[in-house]
């Protein structure tokens, strides 16, 4: 709270570049929609990778640990007036900025009444907050995952909020192994989003513990320390920034392997839909796609947006982080 409320008032203030990598280049909505945010909300950003998720017109989206609001302005947008973007930051100063631009930005999206709200409150307790079970299409996350200490907590919450088929659309840092205690009690390795990163196999292994799909990956990018003396600290550690997709699927859609046709319906995604790091679906393609794919493509938002028949590949290219 100290370091993101009091200690940095603007990107530049960051010590790392893990909380600015950008995972990849922004689709032409999402350019034209972050130019429509207030200054002061983008100043006060913090995350890093790309969290914006395809097919969002009128979902509920969940954004943990929104600071600024810049994520879920943005989100606003692509949901439209019908859609509603929740926020929710542990850091009063941060929630106080975002609240402070509701009416600046409902005027300028055009909208009646605001699809938008924040509140002050954790994403390991979500139920203090007063988010309802099975409540929310998707849940967002940008680079905040490994502020929290029992990240379990958090993806069991983000698991209890969504609907069957939702799905946790998230970027953070993950580490190539466990990291040693005096890493993990480092105050600014903390706030540089290093010290609480995940080692990649246990994101697998919470997933599947609460009850996720194995975890998708969507892109990955290295993340360089530049400071001396923190690179001192971490030693031969590396850390990357990678965006995952997981979904709640349910126990109903899943059944074998299948043939899937994309039929090109995604605003902005018309031609092709790169799904993740494993699964790009091009406009009247077939593609085989092993039971898990098949199960999510079934159960989710998607459903609509794809013929989906029995029978094709036994497997599919293995789900994997590329740390």
């Amino acid at each position: 709270q100290d370091y993101y409320g009091k200690e940095l008032q603007k990107s530049e203030d960051l010590k790392t570049n893990a909380c600015v990598t950008m995972a990849r280049p922004l689709p032409k909505a999402v350019r034209d929609a972050l130019e429509r945010v207030h200054e002061e909300v983008v100043a006060r950003y913090y995350g890093c990778g790309l969290v914006i998720p395809e097919c969002l017109a009128s979902c509920r989206i969940l954004d943990l640990g929104s600071g600024s609001g810049r994520d879920c302005y943005l989100l606003s947008q692509l949901v439209g007036e019908r859609g509603h973007v929740t926020g929710i930051d542990m850091t009063e100063g941060q929630v106080k900025v975002a609240k402070k631009h509701i009416a600046y930005h409902m005027d300028k999206f055009g909208y009646q009444k605001p699809n938008v709200e924040f509140l002050q409150g954790y994403m390991e307790k979500l139920g203090d907050a007063g988010l309802a079970d099975e409540s929310y299409d998707i849940v967002i996350s940008n680079c905040v995952i490994n502020l929290a200490p029992d990240k379990r907590a958090v993806l069991r919450e983000a698991y209890r909020v969504l609907k069957p088929g939702g799905e946790m659309y998230f970027s953070d840092v993950y580490t190539s192994q466990r990291l040693s205690e005096a890493v993990r009690k480092h105050r600014v390795l903390w706030g540089e989003c290093l010290a609480g990163a995940l080692y990649w196999k246990d994101l697998y292994s919470i997933a599947e513990e609460v009850g996720f799909s194995p975890p998708c990956l969507v892109t990955a990018s290295p993340i360089t320390i530049g400071d001396k003396e923190l690179e001192g600290i971490i030693g031969d550690c590396r850390f990357v920034s990678a965006t995952f997709r997981l979904f709640k699927v349910p126990g109903s859609s899943r059944a074998g392997p299948g043939q899937v046709i994309y039929n090109g319906g995604i605003l902005g995604h018309e031609r092709e839909l790169v799904f993740d790091a494993n699964f790009t679906f091009k406009e009247g393609e077939v593609v085989d796609v092993d039971a898990e794919m098949a199960a999510i493509l079934r159960s989710s938002r998607f459903a609509e947006e794809f013929l989906i028949r029995a029978g094709g590949a036994n497997t599919a290219a293995p789900q994997g982080c590329c740390c």
